[in-house]
């Protein structure tokens, strides 16, 4: 099983952990008009398909932890830990969705993705205490404080705005306290002692829960949507395969950030890999400026705003990433 020696081996794992997190969503971007709950399906397709890949070839090099040996010997405690890790994660990133179609990226990034920051590194933390406290701290308010900046960019390049009500910031919390709850129990299920996963093992029961989740949740979605008309599975079938096959492309990026968040955090601390990951929005908002032209014509307030993001979130991660930086 793969898991890196050194320090500076895993700040680039986590670097690249936040690099797929913030790009995964440009797949549904180039779909260009299909319906997300049609999307969704190869979506979670595509992060089981890949968390297999990952576990047969790095968690399969060898060795008491290899992959296969570590699922014949996984305790049914740790396995719920996380199979309840996928499914959580799931409900709270279709709500996030849901809460981003109606009160706009503006207000569901800020509510849900702050929510989500400090919850997750509170929790991991407090199941797996590693690393120096005080900094963790300060590196997710100078993260919080970029999400803020990202949103105030975003709302000045806005064209309109979607009226907040109350429950889209129901949603966003919602989102946010069940996007933060995923990892203390993945975190859990990796814990030292009999049945202990790896960190690839744990992923295939967490994307697994994903997947299996998606199909209760999904099709509530797709007759009850929270936005739009109702959609029938007959719209999965139409249009090509290609837009299929960049769902599936989708969820195969997010499950390589997934799985390195993961096996990063054996090295660094469960909980700063996890802040260093949700400090993805600033390689989403990479993309919005110097791909899909999101900025262009912006105002000097919103190229304000954007350039306080990057600022904050640099000074985030280097922030975090000292939080366990051998002495």
């Amino acid at each position: 099983m793969f898991i890196p020696e050194s320090y500076a081996l895993a700040l680039v794992l986590m670097i690249i952990n936040m690099t797929c997190w913030g790009s995964w969503a440009n797949t549904y971007k180039l779909t260009k008009g299909i319906r997300f709950e049609l999307f969704y399906w190869d979506y979670a397709a595509g992060i089981f398909l890949m968390s297999l890949v990952l576990a047969f070839t790095l968690g399969s090099t060898g060795g008491d932890d290899a992959f296969l040996a570590n699922l014949g010997r996984a305790g049914g405690r740790q396995i719920s830990f996380a199979l309840l890790a996928g499914t959580i994660f799931n409900l709270a990133n279709l709500l996030l969705l849901g809460a981003i179609a109606i009160a706009g990226l503006a207000v569901a990034f800020p509510v849900g993705i702050g929510t989500a920051l400090v919850t997750g590194t509170v929790l991991t933390y407090l199941v797996e205490p590693k690393g120096n406290g005080v900094l963790i701290t300060g590196g997710v308010a100078l993260a919080i404080l970029a999400v803020l900046s990202d949103a105030k960019a975003y709302r000045e390049v806005a064209a309109s705005q979607p009226s907040v009500t109350k429950k889209s910031i129901v949603m966003c919390i919602a989102s946010g306290l069940l996007m933060g709850s995923w990892s203390p129990l993945t975190t859990a299920a990796m814990a030292a002692g009999p049945g202990q996963l790896t960190p690839y093992t744990s992923t295939v029961f967490f994307t697994l829960a994903a997947l299996l989740s998606t199909l209760p949740f999904n099709l509530y979605l797709m007759k009850k949507p929270i936005v739009g008309e109702p959609v029938s599975m007959s719209g999965y079938f139409k249009n090509g395969s290609s837009w299929h096959l960049l769902g599936i492309l989708g969820g195969c990026i997010w499950a390589v950030g997934t799985g390195l968040n993961l096996v990063a955090g054996r090295k660094v601390g469960f909980a700063i890999a996890y802040a260093v990951g949700q400090s993805a929005p600033m390689i989403a908002a990479l993309w919005g400026v110097f791909v899909w032209k999101e900025f262009s014509g912006a105002t000097p307030q919103a190229k304000r705003y954007l350039a306080l993001m990057f600022i904050f979130y640099v000074g985030a991660i280097a922030v975090l990433t000292s939080a366990s930086m051998p002495s």
